[in-house]
């Protein structure tokens, strides 16, 4: 059977890609509700054709996990703050964390923590764990308070820590495998502003200064130049300090880090001996600089990314996190990875959402990146062994190459998720090829 792309909530699809433009697809049917009823009725006529459903949001994942030759639902229409009460944003699911963080601060609110690109949605990055950095802080997943989903029967469902709590263990962070996404609550804080400051240091010294640096500031991370000993600091706390000039902080992202950073990653994709040279000139021009900007909260979190790359990232324990950079650097040196692309490391707080990277440890978060055009391959390869032989977990919505048989064993809760999972979708509605097989299903 195929889905009526005659009806007012099904239309023609065209062809879909993500962000770096490795995941590629057309799916039968597009799906566009303005509202939750429309929502419903979406899901409900899919199942009744015989289709599959995933839900696409800004297309910043870097695995097929909304792939579908079924029906490819946006909530792009479903946006917007519907109420904020006691310190509690209630949102629509398709809501984008740039718009989003203006939003909060014109009425006095601010996130507790974002990452550094803010074009993904709210449900989004909900769904695959995205996170910021912070010892203190989890990922934005943790911040959910409650969730409102629409199952396969089209039936919606609203789950808490004290309702359906076996049902929030498992959505905050599910893939889209459990249900839509149509509203969820999220925690604030009162609108803040942070201190940023930015510096190199030598890779050792600030290997070993990590941990006091984590537990002295709310956001500590660094960028490692691969084939160099210079890593590039970011500290953030918040301020009462007046805003730097935004259009000149503004320029200097967009011309440094993306115009001059773009050029110099064509260079290299060019000439791919020439990426090594390339990671050294850049860890030289930015050795001994050092500059400080002051921001409302979501305007520090983010930078303007517009050069695209592919990545891998894998959450550690704390504790192995130094060793497994250490290794990394080795096997950059000793294979003469053709990578210019900083290293990214930071931290996150443990939480207790069953398929989070973070379950129940406080972890690193090691990212390791590459051009769009260049190989990488045997990068991610041999950067994903290390991480693997360290206790890594992959983050779920970047690239990796484990199945269900090498990730159950990584989460103490695999097993209640499935027949969660099971519960709400016997069919497998939500289900796409690359879920089934993370999943298993």
């Amino acid at each position: 059977m195929t889905a009526d792309i005659t009806s007012p909530s099904l239309m023609p699809a065209r062809n879909w890609r993500n962000w770096s433009g490795l995941v590629r697809f057309k799916p039968a049917a597009l799906g566009q509700p303005r509202s939750l009823g429309e929502l419903q009725a979406v899901i409900r006529e899919t199942v009744d054709g015989g289709l599959t459903i995933r839900v696409a949001g800004s297309g910043h994942s870097f695995v097929p996990l909304v792939a579908t030759d079924g029906v490819l639902l946006s909530l792009d229409h479903l946006t917007g703050i519907e109420s904020i009460d006691d310190g509690n944003a209630v949102l629509w699911a398709g809501t984008r964390l740039q718009p989003l963080g203006h939003e909060l601060s014109t009425r006095g609110y601010g996130m507790l923590n974002l990452g550094d690109i803010n074009k993904q949605s709210i449900a989004g990055a909900v769904a695959t764990g995205t996170h910021g950095t912070g010892l203190g802080l989890g990922s934005i997943s943790s911040q959910v308070k409650a969730l409102t989903l629409v199952l396969a029967s089209g039936d919606t469902v609203t789950c808490s820590a004290n309702e359906n709590p076996a049902l929030f263990a498992a959505a905050r962070v599910s893939l889209g495998a459990l249900g839509v996404i149509a509203k969820l609550t999220i925690a604030l804080q009162p609108r803040y502003k942070l201190r940023l400051i930015k510096k190199t240091m030598d890779l050792d010294e600030c290997l070993a200064e990590a941990p006091q640096l984590a537990a002295d500031h709310r956001h500590f991370e660094f960028y490692w130049f691969p084939h160099t000993r210079v890593a590039g600091i970011k500290l953030m706390d918040p301020t009462e300090e007046p805003e730097s000039n935004r259009g000149f902080t503004t320029a200097t992202e967009l011309i440094v880090e993306n115009g001059a950073f773009g050029l110099a990653s064509r260079i290299a994709r060019a000439n791919p001996d020439w990426a090594a040279p390339i990671s050294k000139f850049i860890a030289w021009t930015m050795k001994g600089d050092e500059g400080t900007m002051v921001a409302d909260c979501h305007r520090a979190f983010s930078s303007p990314r517009l050069v695209r790359f592919h990545e891998m990232e894998y959450e550690l324990p704390i504790a192995n996190g130094a060793d497994a950079l250490r290794e990394l650097a080795e096997f950059v040196e000793r294979k003469k990875v053709q990578v210019h692309f900083p290293v990214e490391y930071r931290y996150v707080r443990g939480d207790d959402i069953w398929l989070s990277p973070f379950y129940k440890r406080d972890s690193v978060a090691i990212s390791v990146h590459q051009y769009v055009g260049m190989d990488y391959d045997a990068y991610f390869r041999g950067a994903e062994a290390i991480f693997r032989s360290h206790g890594g977990r992959p983050h779920w919505g970047k690239m990796h190459s484990l199945a269900a048989p090498e990730l159950a064993p990584l989460y103490p809760q695999w097993g209640e998720f499935q027949r969660v999972r099971r519960e709400l979708d016997p069919k497998g509605v939500f289900l796409n090829p690359y879920l089934k097989t993370l999943l298993g299903a």
